[in-house]
């Protein structure tokens, strides 16, 4: 069976992402077959929007296949890994700069990987059955794909809370926290999906477009911003167990179960990434982390806990977050020499006048 499936119709060209057993995780096969896709469309003039939806009933894509990762960090010498990463965050590049409409059909479990193939595109529809999040740290690993510089993004601090805590997120709030732009209900994405091949996107959008079902983090945006803009995560802490309320105290209990290196790290991460702005330079800096996080305990102990055996109990180390050192978080973010992924070196993705973000939004 292939893992991912393309065709095209009218003048939309459809990528479906074809491992619903695995809820549709990405492989670097995957990512490759993508890429090559995009560059034979992007010369295609019958070609107008691109369309990515996920097989099944259960979501788009759940991330990246952490099972291979677990087995190169565990086994390997993690070139695999940073193989596949290096390929992975160059597509989500690639998309931001798509210089024709990309449609992310972000129904279900959108995670991880999932994001990053759906969060950057020029137009990201979401529905009422929409699960959106960025739960690395509770694998030992830190939000990657241009998911810190997406979060760093989002109004006060609900990208911080999301990106710590890697709590899920529906439609409404997804829209609020730039993730997402529209809302379209599920029941009526087979006649969206047909009409993006016969119609210009802003018209299949008018026709479809909803209200979202009122979202949550609106109004908890006092204490999620008062708390989570502590400066370390042991503050943060203590500011959620002092509000007092169950929905902070929850968030405290839920941080204190999460790798302390990897909630650490990436606080970090995204408060830098708000200080370097272009994508491309996040994913630089994405790309040293995830790297680091090959030689952790933790991305290794995480997954085998989470995902290989699932006991759901992974023993950290350090195991708590006053013995996580400055010096500690500050090696994810040494420089890699000519191993650096350069992005942010290239040069502009799109030729000049070329649609950029927010295309057909």
């Amino acid at each position: 069976m292939n893992d991912v499936l393309f065709r095209t119709g009218g003048h939309a060209a459809r990528i479906t992402l074809n491992r619903p057993r695995a809820l549709n995780s990405l492989t670097h096969d995957m990512v490759l077959r993508i890429d090559a896709k995009l560059t034979e469309w992007e010369h295609d003039p019958a070609v107008g929007t691109v369309v990515i939806t996920g097989e099944g009933e259960r979501g788009l894509c759940a991330g990246g296949d952490i099972r291979a990762i677990h087995d190169d960090a565990r086994d390997g010498d993690g070139r695999a890994s940073a193989a596949f990463w290096r390929d992975e965050y160059r597509l989500n590049a690639r998309i931001a700069h798509y210089p024709k409409p990309y449609v992310a059909v972000m129904d279900g479990i959108v995670m991880g990987g999932g994001v990053g193939v759906s969060a950057h595109g020029s137009v990201r529809v979401v529905t009422e059955r929409s699960a959106i999040a960025m739960p690395e740290t509770g694998i030992g690993f830190v939000p990657d794909v241009g998911g810190t510089h997406l979060l760093a993004r989002a109004p006060g601090e609900l990208g911080t809370r999301l990106a710590l805590t890697g709590a899920r997120i529906g439609a409404a709030d997804a829209i609020l926290c730039g993730l997402a732009d529209h809302y379209v209900p599920s029941a009526a994405l087979g006649d969206f999906v047909a009409d993006l091949a016969e119609r210009p996107v802003r018209e299949a959008l008018a026709r479809h477009v909803r209200q979202a079902p009122p979202g949550v983090l609106a109004g908890r945006r006092e204490w999620i911003d008062s708390c989570f803009a502590a400066d370390t995560v042991e503050d943060i802490v203590q500011r959620l167990l002092d509000h007092g309320g169950p929905e902070a105290r929850e968030a405290a209990e839920t941080l204190l179960t999460r790798s302390p290196t990897a909630v650490k790290v990436t606080l970090a991460a995204v408060r830098r990434a708000r200080g370097l702005g272009a994508l491309e330079r996040v994913l630089d800096q994405e790309y040293r982390v995830s790297c680091a996080c090959l030689g952790s305990p933790d991305l290794v102990e995480g997954i085998r806990a989470q995902v290989v055996d699932k006991d759901r109990a992974p023993r950290w180390s350090p195991a708590t977050l006053g013995e996580v050192a400055d010096a500690d978080v500050e090696r994810f973010f040494t420089p890699l020499g000519d191993r650096e992924l350069g992005l942010a070196g290239d040069g502009p993705l799109t030729a000049p006048g070329t649609a950029g973000p927010g295309a057909g939004r």
